[in-house]
């Protein structure tokens, strides 16, 4: 299955391509979905059809659906509660209701993770079109899969499972009752569902579209979103430039703005320092807002197409040479002074301007020690020297 994810420049015009991608893909005879997180209906707007918790035809195989947060918050924390009854009992806790309880801040994020996973589970549809918020907090949204995974199993790793047996006796000489089995049936059920999220995004079918306006401003935000997808792994198979203005236009101002976007577009357009240059695509300004399935259509939004391929971080044996393995981490648009590793022990901290990751290391590399690295064309290349006290010893 085909999923793509649409983010970009704060008020670029995200939702309004999302939609256009969805109605271009359904006018193929695709069965698309079109996803959105948007608390106010801005989808429905563009589409010209309200969208709600339920997913509703948009038009002919296209159908829209704006997951509600809200419902999700309150199913998950009563059966939350109903778990968790001893240990309620246990402090005094007293109980919330149902219809007390309102979606914390990032509730939409995550009713959005859920639907995704539920819609490519499904099998009804043959493409997903993610209306994503801007690049920063969407690399955040895309992150969350795989640190909540990473938090669970130090909280509650699985070997320790293997204690459960010895709980009530050490409930009894402790005088207070230990960890239920529902904790860890939680945490497993947890693991499961966010697994599967993480296999979509992660998934050779998934890529990401930016939609950013030509400027200075969307130029810098193109460069900012770029380090951030591409230490997630994440490839971008379009750049839409949107809203261009038509050349020739004789008035003085509006000739400013046309000539600020055409060397963006050139800028963008030109190949970077390491590898071929970013598929870019303009999208014409209408002279009004979208609205309908007509003007969705009459923008010539580009359709799904092929995923690109997914750029690997590969390691090259330098022993012979060097001494070293090299760890090659793509990161486009990088700047050295903003970059940051630390090592923590089978784990490499990257960080990279504003984003951050956390990567295990791969098998060979945990048995060396970091000797050094480098941001050259492009990509960040770490040294690992092996350690004598761990690697196999060759006569």
């Amino acid at each position: 299955m085909r999923t793509i994810l649409i983010t970009g420049q704060g008020g670029g015009g995200r939702t309004t391509v999302a939609a256009a991608t969805a109605v271009e893909a359904a006018r193929e005879g695709t069965r698309a979905l079109v996803l959105s997180a948007d608390r106010t209906d801005s989808l429905g707007a563009v589409l010209g059809v309200a969208t709600g918790a339920e997913p509703v035809r948009a038009a002919p195989n296209l159908t829209a659906w704006r997951p509600d947060a809200a419902a999700g918050f309150r199913r998950d924390l009563v059966a939350f509660q109903e778990r968790a009854t001893s240990v309620l009992d246990l402090l005094g806790a007293g109980r919330l209701d149902a219809e007390e309880l309102t979606p914390l801040p990032g509730a939409e994020e995550l009713a959005l993770l859920r639907a995704l996973r539920d819609a490519a589970l499904s099998e009804a549809y043959d493409l997903l079109v993610v209306d994503l918020p801007p690049s920063p907090q969407a690399l955040a949204l895309l992150g969350l899969p795989e640190e909540l995974r990473r938090y669970l199993r130090r909280l509650l790793p699985p070997e320790r499972q293997a204690a459960r047996a010895l709980r009530p006796v050490l409930g009894r000489l402790a005088g207070v009752p230990m960890p239920a089995e529902w904790l860890y049936e939680t945490a497993a059920r947890w693991d499961v569902e966010l697994a599967a999220v993480a296999a979509v995004v992660e998934d050779r079918g998934t890529s990401v579209r930016l939609v950013a306006e030509p400027g200075p401003a969307g130029a810098d935000h193109v460069r900012l979103a770029s380090v951030g997808l591409a230490l997630r792994a994440l490839p971008v198979d379009l750049l839409i430039a949107n809203r261009v203005l038509p050349e020739g236009t004789h008035e003085t101002w509006l000739a400013g703005l046309v000539a600020q976007q055409r060397k963006t577009w050139e800028e963008w357009t030109e190949a970077p320092a390491a590898g071929p240059a970013r598929p870019v695509r303009g999208v014409a300004h209408l002279g009004h807002d979208p609205r309908g399935v007509d003007d969705l259509t009459a923008l010539r939004v580009p359709g799904p197409g092929d995923a690109p391929a997914r750029v690997e971080w590969a390691v090259t044996d330098n022993l012979g040479d060097e001494g070293v393995l090299v760890w090659h981490i793509p990161l486009p648009g990088a700047i050295r002074d903003e970059l940051d590793l630390v090592r923590r022990g089978d784990e490499l901290v990257v960080t990279a301007g504003q984003f951050r990751r956390i990567v295990p290391l791969p098998s060979a590399l945990r048995r060396c020690t970091v000797d050094g690295a480098a941001l050259r064309d492009g990509a960040l290349r770490i040294r690992f020297a092996p350690d004598p006290q761990l690697w196999p010893r060759t006569r």
